[in-house]
């Protein structure tokens, strides 16, 4: 069984609408170098600001 990791420890990003960091999730395992937005409403609030 693999060690836990903190979540200090796991890499972060900063989202491209409301500039908070946001950790990586296991969801986000496959695509992790695509990823820009911390969540669905940023994303979808990409382009109103």
């Amino acid at each position: 069984m693999p060690r836990m990791r903190r979540k200090s420890d796991l890499p972060q990003k900063t989202c491209a609408t409301c500039r908070r960091p946001f950790s990586w999730r296991r969801k986000w395992a496959r695509d992790w170098e695509a990823v820009r937005y911390c969540s669905d409403r940023c994303r979808k609030l990409r382009g109103a600001k």
